[in-house]
């Protein structure tokens, strides 16, 4: 693993420890059961690609480790309004503070201001966050795959698949969905192996930060023709969402490209061709 995901999941485990001092995960079990049902995340993705248009989770970010200040002006309640008009079929919010300046709060105003299912874009490791996620109003979890290897003296990298299994699976009892990241061959055949996975595959290299395209292409040909991926990084232009979408990919997560935008609805508008959808009114 690159130094800096070792750097995010070490303040992880100190982040789950202090929190776990505040709020037990007792606590959260029981503010769960009072809680009503979530918005169907998947559901939503399968309804639009049914429709046969492309599905676009728009991400609800201010920065990243790479790119540093992204968007300065940052209201989630305004940028989940505008994803909505603009024809987005979910939301991902980053709630990570120390590297992406996230927080969990962004999640709850993003939720009152749509209807939109969340993701919850975070480096979840443990139980804890699994439950947290269902608190703050999440719709839908992240595992990145490669969060769960240990790499080892001769190069080797080994998963811990038991322990991506059995937070999916407690996810599943929470009424979250599972989006599962990957990055190479190696963790796609795992997340193949997954309960119900949703599958998305990150075209940023985690220890150069390039991106490139030809990631999602080259593991899209790993699965079959029912199995539905998500291209997640380096798309910015309608170029680069016709060669995605000719090889059968139909499904994006896009951040970087709307958060630079003044509106950002109106450039997931311009670059998907998306209409706007009809919601009931928002009470």
């Amino acid at each position: 693993m690159p130094d800096i995901l070792h750097r995010i999941l070490d303040r992880k485990l100190e982040e789950i420890a202090e929190r776990s001092r505040k709020r037990t995960m007792d606590d959260m079990a029981a503010q769960i059961a009072d809680l009503g049902e979530t918005r169907g995340f998947v559901a939503a993705i399968d309804a639009r690609l049914y429709e046969n248009k492309p599905a676009v989770i728009a991400e609800v970010k201010k920065a990243s480790p790479s790119k540093g200040l992204i968007r300065a002006d940052f209201d989630p309640a305004a940028i989940a309004r505008s994803y909505e008009a603009g024809g987005a079929t979910c939301l991902s919010v980053l709630t990570d503070a120390d590297f992406f300046q996230g927080h969990e709060d962004y999640v709850g105003q993003a939720r009152a201001a749509c209807n939109l299912p969340i993701l919850r874009k975070d480096f979840i490791i443990d139980e804890y966050q699994v439950y947290e996620a269902r608190v703050i109003g999440a719709d839908c979890i992240l595992l990145i795959v490669s969060a769960f290897g240990s790499k080892y003296g001769d190069g080797e990298v080994v998963y811990d698949e038991s322990r991506l299994t059995e937070l999916s699976l407690l996810a599943a009892e929470l009424d979250l969905d599972v989006l599962v990241e990957v990055h190479n061959e190696e963790e796609l055949e795992i997340a193949l192996g997954m309960p119900a996975p949703l599958i998305g595959v990150n075209n940023r290299n985690l220890r150069t930060f390039e991106t490139s395209l030809g990631t999602s292409l080259k593991l899209k040909d790993r699965v079959g023709p029912d199995t539905a991926i998500v291209a997640e990084s380096g798309i910015h232009t309608t170029e680069d969402v016709r060669t995605l979408r000719e090889k059968g990919i139909h499904t994006f997560l896009v951040g970087e490209a709307f958060m630079r935008a003044a509106d950002p609805g109106a450039e997931l508008q311009k670059l998907f061709g998306t209409h706007v959808p009809t919601h009931p009114p928002k009470h």
